[in-house]
């Protein structure tokens, strides 16, 4: 029992002790100081950019449609086809637009003769007023000897009565015969206008005809076929879409999306570069073209559209392909800059400093704040090494690209060692923590 009781003594003695140099051990690491990555303050240039991206477009396009209905007959070209400004490129069967012409120009031919019939009432009218006139006078002659003769007695007065009756009568056959010329006159103006009516009727369907033949409306190259031979077209509220014609790939252009956020720093004429996935390591040139001022709102998301110009003088370049766009908004130079870790690091803190400045116990952060220029903040801390211990050091900031910012301060120069993060960190980074002091897209 003695020797039983001796060991449990010593199995709890080395309990003991096992715990005791494990608290020793763990309290060391607390409490040892942290073994800090530093980055170099640099001076050189910055160049501030916006990402953003697009779709190609060519920078004239044209869609070619049809104003009449009807089959076609025709289908002259096909895609990459290229053609000339009023090259027949489609042609609608014309039989129909033809008839239309026929019988249009028939009706024309009918109003004209109906022209040259009224022109001949007109006529006959005319002679039978002068025989009026004519016969009238004659009446007012013989008036004129009766009352002569009345004045020598040689007549009586009954008979002057008479022949100024006569003539009376014949002077109202002249009026007739006169509104009767009015009215073929007028008759004849309506014929007339009917031929005029007619023929803006021919001329219609001439025009209708015409349209059946589609023609090219520029030079240029099709770059989409909707139709194909003995396809009805039915043109009714709005012309069907037969063709594009892109005018010129040797320019294109680059319509891109930026946020609200981001639109104030973009101007007209800055330079721009872009990429796309047919074409990987190779970088295209181009420049701000437009700025359209309408807002859109997709799934709360503000966007204006920006339109960049392109050159694509190899016609490597094709309509639709999608771009990642950055447009160069700030240049820089001879400033000094540092990395971005270095501005999100934080020191260890106790629980009461983190209450009193919200530091996050050492964890990597991005500051806070807005004013600055790219997205930062106007100030910020960074923090330098001095004798085994942080300092702070304010700092304003300027552009920055993403990955180094422009920093500006009395005590900075270049070369000077800032700290950007923990080994600490860095393990929890390797181990799966998103909490590094390592440099990260802002």
């Amino acid at each position: 029992m003695n020797v039983l009781k001796k060991l449990w003594l010593w199995i709890l003695a080395a309990l003991v002790l096992m715990a005791i140099i494990a608290g020793y051990v763990y309290w060391s690491k607390k409490h040892a100081n942290p073994e800090y990555r530093t980055a170099k303050i640099e001076k050189g240039a910055l160049t501030a950019s916006v990402a953003a991206s697009g779709t190609l477009s060519p920078v004239v396009s044209v869609q070619v449609g049809s104003q009449v209905s009807g089959q076609l007959k025709e289908v002259l070209v096909d895609f990459n086809s290229l053609v000339k400004k009023g090259e027949l490129i489609a042609r609608i069967d014309p039989e129909t637009f033809e008839y239309r012409v026929r019988q249009a120009q028939a009706d024309v031919d009918a109003a004209q003769a109906q022209v040259l019939t009224q022109q001949a009432v007109i006529a006959a009218q005319r002679a039978g007023l002068s025989q009026a006139e004519v016969t009238w006078q004659d009446a007012r002659r013989d008036v004129e000897r009766k009352e002569q003769l009345r004045d020598k007695n040689f007549i009586s007065g009954a008979d002057v009565d008479k022949a100024r009756a006569t003539a009376n009568a014949l002077a109202e056959q002249v009026k007739a015969a006169q509104a009767q010329v009015e009215v073929a006159k007028a008759t004849a103006a309506n014929v007339a206008a009917a031929v005029k009516q007619r023929e803006a009727m021919l001329a219609q369907a001439r025009v209708d005809l015409a349209r059946t033949e589609i023609r090219a409306p520029v030079n240029g190259i099709v770059i989409k076929r909707s139709v194909d031979k003995g396809q009805t077209v039915a043109a009714s509220l709005q012309a069907p879409e037969l063709f594009i014609i892109a005018e010129n790939l040797t320019d294109m252009r680059v319509d891109t999306s930026i946020d609200e956020s981001e639109i104030g720093k973009i101007k007209l004429g800055q330079k721009a570069t872009f990429t796309v996935d047919a074409f990987p390591g190779k970088q295209f040139e181009g420049k701000v073209q437009q700025i359209r001022k309408a807002a859109l709102t997709v799934s709360n998301v503000v966007t204006y559209l920006v339109e960049v110009s392109a050159s694509n003088p190899e016609l490597l370049l094709l309509p639709g392909m999608t771009a990642n766009v950055r447009i160069v908004t700030d240049i820089r130079e001879n400033i000094l800059k540092v990395s971005n870790a270095a501005l999100r690091f934080r020191p260890p803190s106790t629980d009461k400093e983190k209450n009193n400045d919200g530091s996050n116990g050492g964890k990597s952060r991005g500051p806070r704040g807005s004013g600055g220029v790219g997205g930062m903040p106007a100030s910020a801390r960074l923090y330098n090494l001095q004798d085994g211990k942080l300092v702070a050091i304010p700092v304003t900031l300027g552009a920055t690209d993403g990955q180094m910012t422009e920093v500006s301060a009395a005590e900075l120069k270049e070369g000077m060692e800032i700290v950007s993060g923990t080994n600490e960190s860095g393990e929890k980074r390797k181990s799966g923590s998103t909490s590094g002091g390592g440099p990260r897209m802002f």
